[in-house]
């Protein structure tokens, strides 16, 4: 299939368009808020609460009957709000760390939905078929009321991020210096943390309540790779989350039986591969080039200084060559030859024969380093 098939099918056929756009508001709305939520060191939240709102949603249709999206994405709301606030107790007035308390969120509450999902399969009738949707996904079933019933929900949450920007931006890095200026933090941290369950009830339909937590972390963790500044990277964020979603759509369109959500997953893996290695600044290739710049900076500070101390001293004329340098400075000598060859083409030494003489600049670096 060419690229403009592609292009046509993302504009009229029915399905694709209607999963496209669900997977790419998904990304785009967990991507922000998975931002917040990484930068608080609480990338385990999102696990949690995808868990606890399962037992919401079978509770919604056992006791509405209905399977509307709208009733069922509600009840997943409610109970990872509910969730929340049992975090929050348990975190103020008790003795367990947030670790501990997410984790015991999550276990209670996917435990009681899977009981109350087993429950609802086991009835006479067969209108709570396709509830089990919710735990690994089923993209496919997206019709466009659920893409509008998302998109709803997540223009409200952006838009609170964009109203409270400032307030969240103080939560994330210092809420202690927020208490101080008379923010109140308590609320201002219950409202983003529900900001981030309308985020995951989003998404229980396209990838699950198993791969959920992804959405959430992967964006934001791809995105602090390649800035420092909070609102580039929730920018970052919410592209790489939407461009994941959309490539998982495309790509499970185009392959039979490959499913949407572990694909749109898989996506954005290897964004976060990807910035892991390359990115310029945070990277782990930059990183690695930043240290070998500095051990042979390093190196040839050592070699300057080591010049330095022997200047004047005839009766030493020999300690400038290699083996001397191999004797006093414990190096080999492949990689002293290196680090004389690094000096002289950073105009650090010169050299004449076996000798190596400090240049101006090489006889300042020394002293510089000394006086440190």
């Amino acid at each position: 299939m060419t690229i403009a098939q592609i292009f046509h099918d993302l504009l009229f056929d029915y399905t694709l368009r209607t999963v496209a756009l669900g997977a790419a508001t998904l990304g785009l709305v967990s991507g922000v808020l998975g931002a917040f939520a990484v930068l608080r060191k609480q990338s385990l939240l999102g696990d949690a609460l995808s868990h606890a709102a399962l037992p919401g949603v079978v509770l919604a249709f056992l006791l509405t009957g209905s399977k509307e999206p709208l009733t069922l994405i509600l009840g997943a709301a409610v109970a990872g709000w509910i969730g929340t606030l049992w975090m929050m107790v348990i975190i103020r007035y008790s003795r367990v760390k947030q670790d501990a308390a997410l984790g015991l969120v999550l276990s209670v509450f996917f435990g009681l939905g899977l009981v109350l999902l087993t429950f609802a399969q086991k009835l006479p009738d067969a209108s709570q078929a396709g509830l089990d949707r919710f735990l690994f996904g089923q993209a496919a079933t997206l019709l466009q009321r659920d893409v509008e019933t998302m998109a709803v929900l997540g223009a409200v949450a952006l838009g609170v991020v964009v109203l409270l920007w400032k307030e969240f931006k103080l939560l994330s890095f210092d809420p202690g210096f927020a208490a101080t200026l008379g923010y109140p933090v308590r609320r201002l941290d219950i409202l983003l943390t529900s900001l981030i369950v309308i985020a995951i009830v989003v998404g229980l339909q396209t990838v699950g309540v198993v791969l959920m937590s992804a959405m959430l972390v992967a964006p934001a963790a791809a995105a602090r790779q390649w800035t420092e500044r909070l609102s580039v990277m929730v920018i970052l964020s919410g592209v790489f989350g939407a461009l994941a979603g959309l490539a998982g759509a495309v790509t499970s369109s185009l392959m039979a039986r490959l499913p949407t959500g572990p694909t749109i997953v898989l996506y954005i893996s290897a964004v976060v591969l990807f910035s892991l290695l390359l990115a310029p600044e945070r990277g782990i290739l930059a990183r690695a080039r930043r240290q070998a710049r500095q051990r042979w900076q390093f190196s040839v500070e050592a070699l300057a200084v080591h010049l330095l101390h022997h200047e004047g001293r005839p009766e030493e004329a020999l300690e400038s060559e290699l083996s001397h340098l191999e004797a006093e400075l414990r190096w080999e000598r492949e990689f002293a030859r290196r680090v004389v060859r690094e000096a002289i083409a950073s105009g650090i030494v010169t050299r004449s024969g076996d000798r190596l003489t400090l240049t101006p600049l090489g006889r300042e670096m020394a002293r510089q380093v000394m006086m440190r």
